[in-house]
Parts: C-alpha cells; structure tokens; sequence
C-alpha cells in the first residue's frame, strides 16, 4: 500500500524538525512492517533564510532531527506556502507517477490566509480529487480540517473563514465519498493547544507532531481497519 503525503508547511516541515511524517512512518513500521511504501515526487525540508548563526538557517534541505529516517520514507508532495490551490495541478501528475493508494492530506490553512476564500479553497479540493481518482480510478484520501493558528485568535474574519471552510470540506468529502474510492475526514485532537503543541502558534512541535499523526492513523484503523491505534 503506497501512502502519500500531501501538504503544506505544517507537513514539509522546516529544518531540524522531526515532522509529522516521520510520526506516521514509525507508527506504520510498527502496524505495517512491510507492506506499506512512502511515495512522492521530494524528500526536503523547508530551509528557512535568516539569521546565519541560526542552526536551521545553515541547515540543508535533507537535516531531519533524525538522520536516520529513511530516504525512502521522507518522500512526499508539501511545500512551505503551498495549498489546494498549488496541488490541485499537480496532484493527477503526482498519483499517475507514484500510484499511490491513499493520500494523506492536509491543506487549507495557507490558502485562507493568503490565497483564496473559502468557497474558492472548496472548489480546489473538489478539482483536487477529481483529478486525483483520474489518475487513480480507486484512490482513498484521509483529509485533515482546518487548524486555525494565531492569526485566528486575533482576526475574527479569518476564524470565520476557517471554520465555514471546514464545514464546506466536511461537505465535500461526504458529497464524494465513494465505496471504490473513499474519502475520510479526519478528527482534529481535542487536545490540540496552540500553545502546547506549535512552536509558533502555527506548525506542530514534537507534541503536535504526534497528534496529527494520530488524526491520520486513527481515522483509518478506525473507518477502514487499516493499521492500527496511534501510539506516540
């Protein structure tokens, strides 16, 4: 079974993070040895410009805070600053290639913030898996809510955008759901804490980390008997 990740900063991770990527790919090596694969078209962290005497500034792309995950299960399609609209091109491309079975997808964030509203982001994830089952008839995809991050504590317009923007993708998923090719959407952790489980207010830390990969793990032992429970 081919799993491929899909997302934005929260999920490419900048340099020196673990990632949740690196969750998900210690909990399938304990509930899928072997018959799993991580596929995509880039294996890179994000490298921040900045501060020279900042470690992760002088970080390579490749600097993951364990050197020895894998680089066969570092692959993934996520990029800092990308969204539904950024993959929504090149998602089709990307399943063709890799023939992945199930993405495992979390976006929005960035596109309420800076791109598009949240009729328009729906709309992209609506062409998004349209052109993902093109590519693969059969495809199943896990999607993640919306996480509001800071920016939602203090801007009332842009809370509002993310919390219609999750119902619209809850909507959505139910919409396209199909039995042979399904769709989940994943539980945000109650426990979620901005202050906890970010280092900024947006991207995960170690404990956020965890929790997002539980979101993912859990929703497909869950509704699809795949895998198994999270256990951090």
């Amino acid at each position: 079974m081919r799993f491929l990740f899909v997302g934005d900063s929260m999920t490419i991770g900048r340099a020196g993070d673990w990632t949740w990527r690196y969750r998900m790919w210690r909990h399938l090596e304990r509930v899928l040895p072997g018959g799993y694969e991580i596929v995509g078209p880039r294996d890179g962290l994000y490298v921040p410009e900045g501060d020279p005497d900042d470690p992760a500034a002088r970080a390579d792309p490749q600097a993951y805070a364990d050197p020895g995950f894998p680089a066969t299960a570092r692959r993934h399609l996520a990029g800092w600053g990308e969204g539904w609209l950024h993959m929504a091109p090149a998602i089709g491309e990307t399943v063709a290639a890799t023939r992945a079975d199930v993405l495992l997808v979390s976006l929005g964030l960035i596109d309420l913030g800076f791109y598009t509203n949240s009729d328009q982001t729906e709309t992209n994830v609506r062409a998004f898996l349209t052109a993902a089952r093109a590519a693969r008839p059969g495809v199943r995809a896990v999607l993640l809510p919306v996480i509001p991050n800071i920016r939602a504590g203090y801007d009332a317009a842009f809370a509002a955008e993310c919390a219609r923007f999750n119902e619209l993708l809850a909507k959505a998923v139910a919409d396209l759901d199909a039995p042979d090719s399904p769709l989940l959407l994943a539980t945000v952790p109650e426990s979620y804490d901005l202050r906890e489980d970010t280092y900024d207010g947006t991207h995960p830390g170690p404990t956020g980390e965890h929790k997002l990969a539980a979101a993912f793990a859990d929703a497909m032992h869950q509704a699809w008997g795949l895998g198994g429970p999270y256990t951090p």
